[in-house]
């Protein structure tokens, strides 16, 4: 007895017409469109991602604008900014900037 491949039986399930392009196109879906579901999840990721970032820059901006709210609708509020932030004197006035000696222990 010989053993070829035309006499195999195939079972009844394979010969399914709609079970093999329903299986074809999970694969195509699943693994080789541009599309596949490893691309998708990876999207997902950054989405979230960016609507994380989107509210953290909300959030500061929201902060900035009360601060520049803060600083500009006072002189005194100004004046403080601009000699602690960028060492601005009035004239014929000295700024002695002490900075402390990381080095050194403090006690």
């Amino acid at each position: 007895m010989t053993f070829t491949f035309f006499n195999m039986k195939i079972p009844k399930i394979f010969k399914n017409f709609y079970l093999i392009a329903f299986v074809i196109f999970v694969v195509w879906i699943a693994f080789l469109d541009n599309n596949d579901l490893i691309t998708q999840s990876m999207r997902r990721e950054r989405l979230q991602k960016l609507k994380n970032d989107k509210i953290y820059y909300e959030q500061k901006i929201k902060e900035i604008s009360r601060d520049y709210q803060g600083l500009f609708n006072s002189e005194e509020a100004l004046e403080k900014f601009a000699r602690e932030k960028y060492y601005l004197a009035k004239p014929k006035e000295d700024v002695f900037v002490i900075v402390q000696d990381s080095t050194q222990k403090s006690k």
